[in-house]
């Protein structure tokens, strides 16, 4: 399946998604129901073991949402592709794969919270964040100010939301936005690094360990240890789980099937 502005390249159990807009790859209607399509082949895909999310070019992983077609739009036409946003970052951050987001630039308003629906980001030394909805009169809506507070709590997340503010990698590494900071030049590398290493993961465990922090995180802690609990026991029924303990035993390297 060809996209108008997606490219997608499966090597080694790892697909690499691309947004092809540039100079700066901002999100569109077209841009999120490609993203929708092409994250549900890609969930579907027993080969596909990880998922990179990253920008074409070097200045910018997603600089926001298309100003122009917003400002184009009426209160129903705009609440429309907000749900639509909605839709296609929640799906990302409960696809079955881990997803990795390479920040390879700006991550501005959309493009901040689309990188927040993924499971890891690996940040290069050049890129920028901020969310600049306010100084435009709107807000964040595709989830910011709700996964923006789980991570950096309400406190920061408000500063970072009010006054709308760039700031850099080195301050999104502090406030544990992202995962890792790495020279530009190195930021698909090294996110290939790591999804490689998820691939040779069992991938049932992977998508359990997911699924215990995504829906345990939004709940009280007693319901989160049931829903942990239920976790573990899918995990421990797996063919994966049972070459998993033989291997260690053998003293060996595991080979895992997703069975």
């Amino acid at each position: 399946m060809t996209y108008e502005f997606l490219l997608c390249e499966i090597e080694e159990n790892v697909a690499v998604v691309t947004i092809n807009r540039p100079p700066v790859n901002p999100l569109n209607t077209v841009v999120f129901q490609e993203l929708s399509t092409l994250f549900d082949v890609l969930d579907a895909d027993d080969e596909v073991r990880a998922i990179i999310l990253t920008g074409s070019g070097e200045k910018a992983f997603v600089a926001g949402a298309d100003i122009n077609e917003m400002a184009s739009l009426d209160l129903v036409g705009v609440n429309k592709m907000n749900k639509v946003s909605r839709t296609v970052f929640s799906k990302i951050e409960q696809t079955t794969k881990p997803v990795i987001a390479a920040l390879n630039g700006l991550a501005l308003g959309g493009g901040l919270e689309l990188a927040l629906a993924c499971d890891l980001r690996i940040s290069s030394d050049r890129a920028k964040f901020a969310f600049p909805e306010v100084g435009l009169g709107i807000i964040p809506g595709g989830g910011g100010t709700q996964r923006l507070q789980k991570i950096v709590g309400q406190g920061i997340a408000k500063e970072l939301l009010y006054f709308g503010d760039m700031f850099d990698a080195n301050r999104a590494l502090e406030l544990r936005i992202v995962n890792k900071v790495v020279p530009a030049e190195e930021v698909l590398s090294a996110a290939k690094e790591w999804a490689k290493k998820l691939a040779q993961k069992p991938p049932v465990a992977l998508q359990m360990v997911k699924t215990a922090v995504n829906v345990g995180g939004n709940t009280d802690l007693e319901s989160g240890l049931i829903i942990e609990s239920t976790c573990f026991g899918n995990a421990f029924s797996t063919q994966d789980r049972v070459e998993g303990l033989q291997a260690f035993v053998e003293k060996r390297k595991p080979f895992y099937t997703g069975r």
